[in-house]
């Protein structure tokens, strides 16, 4: 009977994930790019002035650091032209550096990816200079073609938190696409919070400030894997089917866990379960969890928690500035 029961349950939780999609088309599984970046074989080989040049697949955000640290300006401007894919991807190289690296791909674009169907991030306000630092993980069907959604909701993030804050839009990873079992395992997201860690990691590397991680959706099952190797002072979880995590507790971080869910959401339907690999477990915002919960209820679905107007944009505003503890 228990066996039996842990099947409907697997089958219920991802029809309703199906369900909570409707409209978009099925899909068959995504696969993350594999392999070095374009240009890491020229970057590898370039005869850098009494420096071995540290390899993006391996040198850790502070060792990219250090690198650029010991480099004259010249030297940081001749890596740029001559090397724009691996600057322009590379965590812990200075902001401005990856700012010129990437400008072809927009403005203050901070990563740029076009393989698959692309990854990218883009900061809204002033990075180098801000005194706090938000980073926006978008769910499903988030990619270089439908960016513009995360792009405007981190200007709307910034413009409610004010001149000191600047907002990551961070479409860094492979999301779920489509109507698929992507959406009901962890795989993807696995391959997210190592990019995401590494990420964060890259921010620290530059000496800006710890951010706070606002997760959407399948974002926040990003987060939640993410959470014990991140420095995030909070992590703030919206629409979430959970975290692979019983508890606040499980996700092994000092950061704050915020949870906001709106009546109005479809993820209220989806079963808070995790059955032999399917389901992100339990609900964020349930009281055994342990976040703190924010009011939702005038939150119209469930991609509007960062509208203009909302409660939870104003909560999330003052979170980000470190206002709301």
């Amino acid at each position: 009977m228990r066996r039996f029961r842990r099947t409907l349950i697997t089958a219920l939780l991802t029809a309703l994930l199906a369900g909570g999609t409707a409209g978009r088309a099925a899909a068959s599984a995504q696969s993350p790019p594999i392999g070095p970046l374009p240009g890491t074989a020229a970057w590898l080989a370039d005869g850098f002035p009494g420096k071995e040049p540290p390899d993006p697949a391996t040198a850790g955000p502070h060792e990219v650091a250090a690198f650029f640290a010991g480099l004259t300006g010249a030297q940081q401007r001749g890596l740029v032209r001559d090397h724009p894919t691996v600057v322009g991807n590379l965590d812990g190289a200075p902001v401005d550096l990856r700012y010129e690296a990437n400008a072809h791909a927009g403005d203050q674009v901070l990563a740029y990816d076009p393989r698959g169907r692309g990854m990218i991030a883009q900061v809204a306000g002033d990075l180098e200079n801000a005194a706090h630092i938000a980073v926006i993980v978008p769910g499903s069907d988030t990619d270089l073609a439908a960016f513009g959604a995360t792009a405007r909701q981190a200007a709307d993030l910034q413009k409610e938190a004010g001149d000191d804050t600047a907002v990551i839009a961070w479409a860094g990873y492979t999301t779920p696409s489509g109507i698929g079992p992507d959406l009901a395992t962890g795989r993807l997201a696995e391959t997210g919070a190592e990019r995401l860690t590494r990420f964060t990691g890259g921010l620290d590397a530059a000496g800006l400030p710890d951010p706070s991680l606002f997760c959407h959706s399948y974002g926040s099952v990003v987060c939640g894997l993410a959470a014990s190797d991140t420095d995030a002072s909070d992590i703030v979880v919206m629409g979430s089917p959970g975290m692979r995590a019983d508890d606040v507790t499980a996700l092994g971080t000092d950061a704050r866990v915020w949870a906001a869910k709106s009546p109005k959401d479809w993820i209220d339907r989806v079963p808070n379960v995790e059955v032999l690999g399917l389901g992100h477990g339990a609900d964020p915002t349930s009281p055994g969890f342990g976040a703190t919960v924010l009011p939702a209820d005038d939150v119209p679905a469930h991609d509007g928690y960062l509208t203009p107007g909302t409660s939870t944009l104003t909560a999330f505003a003052a979170i980000a500035r470190g206002d709301l503890r």
